[in-house]
């Protein structure tokens, strides 16, 4: 039986934040690639008592709109996937 390995803490905490604020891998990819820290999205979740926040996923697509001039990346990866494309590259050096 083959054990499988864990995801690095980086991505564990990314598919932590997924789950916690029901984000799409969408909006994940758009999130790590402004270069938002996964352990700071609480403060910008809006919690239904603050009525002028914007819902996380909006928040991030409008930021992501505004730097990059389009509404999603070309090619949406999840985070498993991120962690195989690492371990191959990490093969390929060997």
């Amino acid at each position: 039986m083959k054990k499988q390995k864990a995801f690095p803490r980086a991505l564990q905490q990314w598919a932590d934040v997924r789950k916690k604020f029901h984000l799409s891998h969408k909006h994940i990819q758009m999130a790590r690639e402004l270069g938002l820290n996964p352990k700071k999205l609480g403060k910008l979740a809006n919690h239904k008592q603050e009525p002028w926040k914007e819902p996380l996923s909006d928040f991030i697509q409008t930021l992501y709109l505004k730097r990059y001039s389009r509404l999603e990346p070309a090619k949406v990866l999840t985070i498993q996937e991120l962690f195989e494309l690492g371990l191959e590259k990490k093969l390929k050096k060997f």
